[in-house]
C-alpha cells in the first residue's frame, strides 16, 4: 500500500512523534490531517508541509470533538483510511496511593477512551469499504507495572487490548490494526519524566532516547504489505529485525 493520495488522520500532532508522523506521511504524498487541541502549532505544522495537509482542533477525550473532526477531514480529503492513534499523556507522575482521582482519570480519557472514539468514529466508513488501516502508539509500560505511572500503565494496556479487538472483529473487513512500541523517545514526555526523578526511566541519559523521526518512519512502513505479517500485533521498535525492515540501521 503506498499512501500517495491515502487521507490519514494523526492524533496528538502539535509535536513530538505526532508532528513528525505528519510529516513523514506528508513527504510520502499522503493527505494529512492533523489533530490536537490546540489549532496554532497544528496549523503552522500543516502550512509547511503544504496543500495535502490541514489542522483540526480535536479533544479526543470527547467523542463529539473526533467525530466533527472526522468528518471535517473527510469532507475536505475523501474516507479516512489511515488513523493514527498518537495523542498521549502521562503527567501527573504520582504513586497510586497519592494519586489524584480526577486527574487519574483524565489520562484514562486521552489514553484509553480517546483510541477507542477514534476506532469507533472510522471504522463504520472502513468496514464498508473493505479496506483501512488503524495504527495506535503503545508503550512496553502496557505489559509491565512502572512505578508512579498506574495511569499511563492501565491505559497503555488497555489500548493494546483494543487493537487486539479491532483485529478479531473487523481483521476479516480488511482492516488492518497494529500496534506501535516505539520505546523511548526524545519528546517533550521524556522531560517530565525526568524530571520527576521516579523510576529507572527518569534516570536514562537524554541520548539514550530515539529521535520521533524514527517511529514516524515505522508507522510509514507499517502502511505497506511488508507489515502484513504483524496485523493484529504489536510491534517494538526495539526489535534490531523490525529497525532494519524499516530503513533506520
Amino acid at each position: 500500500m503506498s499512501v500517495q493520495g491515502k487521507t490519514v488522520v494523526v492524533t496528538g500532532a502539535s509535536r513530538g512523534m505526532g508532528e513528525a508522523t505528519a510529516e513523514v506521511f506528508g513527504a510520502a504524498g499522503a493527505n494529512v490531517v492533523l489533530l490536537a487541541r490546540g489549532i496554532e502549532a497544528t496549523t503552522k505544522i500543516a502550512e509547511r508541509i503544504g496543500d495535502n495537509a490541514m489542522a483540526i482542533a480535536c479533544d479526543v477525550s470527547d467523542f463529539a470533538s473526533v467525530q466533527a473532526a472526522i468528518d471535517a477531514a473527510e469532507a475536505r480529503f475523501g474516507p479516512v483510511e489511515v488513523l493514527i492513534n498518537n495523542a498521549g499523556a502521562l503527567e501527573p507522575i504520582s504513586h497510586l496511593m497519592n494519586a489524584d482521582p480526577e486527574a487519574w482519570g483524565k489520562i484514562i480519557d486521552i489514553n484509553l477512551k480517546g483510541v477507542f472514539y477514534g476506532m469507533r468514529a472510522v471504522l463504520p466508513g472502513m468496514v464498508a469499504r473493505g479496506d483501512g488501516t488503524i495504527l495506535t502508539i503503545s508503550s512496553g509500560a502496557a505489559h509491565g507495572p512502572v512505578e508512579a505511572w498506574s495511569q499511563y500503565c492501565s491505559s497503555k494496556a488497555g489500548a493494546a487490548m483494543l487493537t487486539r479487538c479491532v483485529d478479531k472483529e473487523n481483521g476479516a473487513a480488511g482492516i488492518r490494526a497494529m500496534g506501535l512500541s516505539p520505546g523511548t523517545v526524545a519528546t517533550q514526555m521524556q522531560k517530565e519524566i525526568k524530571a520527576s526523578g521516579i523510576n529507572p526511566v527518569s534516570q536514562l541519559d537524554w541520548s539514550d532516547h530515539v529521535p520521533p523521526e524514527w517511529p514516524a518512519r515505522a508507522l510509514l512502513w507499517m502502511c505497506s504489505p511488508d507489515a502484513d505479517g504483524f496485523v493484529g500485533t504489536e510491534i517494538s521498535l526495539r526489535d534490531d529485525d523490525i529497525r532494519r525492515r524499516v530503513g533506520l540501521v
